[in-house]
């Protein structure tokens, strides 16, 4: 099956978009399926990710990268240019998919209903962000419920063209079925490959001594890791906020805090308030395969997100056997369901510290819940839910067929080709011909 995914986000964008699509089109591919991702064009001297060491990487997607300019509201992101929506339409017909995929909600998820709509092909959509909870970050100036107003009706617009709809987490399909009652999901979050986590001894130490060369400060210290966008939304003030009592009771431990963000400086600057600077890393964004061995080197992973969808860095951690310590919302609520591979807390900083303590210094309990972590992890494997993604687009490509025939070509299409004039030119003259019989024969019995 031929699946061409669009989305307004995707590498070097660091968020859980770009790795749900990046995962995705990979396993399709080593599948046997064809994926062409339609994304942002990104200019040099953006972000991009540190590298410790290099990395090869296998089963590379198409990628059709379109013109873009900076978003207004986010320096980390960009929009597509919306004239260029006839040359993308060029590009994606070379490949011509069976099924449109879409994974963002701005210019290229426009892009792509149009290109379905066109071909008469069937968009299914994934609903990847809970934007009723981020969009205000991002739209300061306007109060809170206008902007969650304004997003309401773009995505229930979004919903409306769409032709079946996945949904990551039960969360997010009761939202879909409140903004639209009659959509018809699926429940599928993204998967984690195994082999990404996967190191050798040697691989890990090595790597271990790179990154304490390169961050001497966490040196013999036990790390507690948080991955994600160093923004507001993502709750890490509460990770400052309890590291004082953390470390009067265990001294020789470092948060490290992967990523990068508009918020980077607000958080820094919140270290020094709570006095903790000396015990944080901010490393900035690393790739996939230097944090898989960052993991690999971490002790516990600190995750106090109440916004995060789908919560994969917590799976990602108990792949590598790293105990996590979460706050029970969302994704992480769906992924944990609870004491498994760690613990699952309420929104209490006492709460969460004490957990954070209880494995830093239980070495029994610390082995039991880095061993549950990684037979906890297994049942989110890649493998498996990719399986199911396939048989998703069959069944859609399938009904879309009968609900509304095969795929065409667009009209304009149809204009601009010679033979299709050719063709049409020569039944109209049939036509012509027979009528004009017709005619003549009905003249000569009218009576004089």
């Amino acid at each position: 099956m031929r699946i061409v995914m669009f989305t307004d986000a995707y590498w070097p964008r660091v968020n859980g978009v770009t790795v749900s699509v990046d995962t995705f089109s990979r396993s399709l591919i080593k599948d046997g399926h064809e994926v062409l991702i339609v994304c942002s064009f990104y200019p040099s001297g953006y972000d991009t990710a540190l590298a410790i060491q290099s990395e090869k990487k296998e089963d590379e997607p198409r990628i059709v990268r379109v013109p873009s300019m900076p978003a207004f509201v986010t320096k980390e992101d960009r929009l597509a240019k919306f004239d260029k929506w006839h040359w993308v339409f060029k590009q994606v017909e070379v490949f011509n998919p069976d099924i449109v995929h879409i994974n963002t909600e701005m210019v290229i998820a426009e892009f792509g209903f149009l290109y379905a709509k066109a071909h008469n092909l069937p968009a299914i959509y994934t609903f990847h962000t809970m934007w009723e909870d981020y969009a205000p970050n991002y739209f300061p100036m306007f109060p809170a419920f206008i902007v969650k107003f304004f997003i309401r009706g773009v995505l229930k617009n979004i919903l409306r063209r769409s032709y079946k709809v996945i949904v990551p987490t039960q969360q997010i399909e009761a939202v879909v079925r409140k903004y639209k009652p009659d959509t018809e999901t699926f429940l599928l979050p993204t998967g984690i490959d195994p082999a990404l986590f996967s190191h050798d001894k040697a691989e890990i130490s090595a790597f271990k001594e790179a990154f304490n060369a390169l961050f001497p400060e966490t040196y013999g210290k036990k790390l507690l890791l948080m991955a994600g966008r160093v923004v507001r939304e993502k709750n890490i003030g509460f990770l400052l906020k309890i590291l004082p009592d953390i470390l009067k009771k265990n001294p020789d431990t470092m948060l490290v805090i992967i990523g990068g963000g508009p918020d980077m400086d607000f958080f820094k600057d919140e270290a020094k308030q709570y006095g903790v600077e000396a015990s944080c890393v901010f490393t900035g964004y690393l790739d996939r395969s230097q944090l898989s061995l960052t993991y690999a080197i971490s002790d516990i992973f600190v995750f106090p997100s109440l916004t995060d969808t789908q919560g994969l860095v917590t799976l990602e951690a108990m792949f590598s056997g790293v105990p996590v310590v979460a706050i029970g919302a969302l994704g992480t609520l769906m992924v944990m369901g609870g004491d498994n591979g760690g613990f699952m807390v309420k929104d209490d900083p006492k709460e969460f510290a004490d957990r954070v303590l209880q494995l830093l210094n239980d070495e029994e309990l610390y082995k039991q819940k880095s061993k549950e972590a990684r037979i906890h992890a297994q049942s989110w494997s890649l493998g498996e839910i990719t399986k199911r993604l396939a048989v998703i687009y069959k069944e859609t490509v399938s009904s879309y067929i009968e609900d509304f025939g095969k795929p065409r070509s667009p009209v304009w299409e149809l204009l601009m080709n010679k033979r299709w004039w050719e063709i049409n030119n020569k039944i109209i003259k049939k036509k012509t011909k027979l009528k004009l019989q017709e005619i003549r024969s009905k003249i000569k019995t009218i009576p004089i």
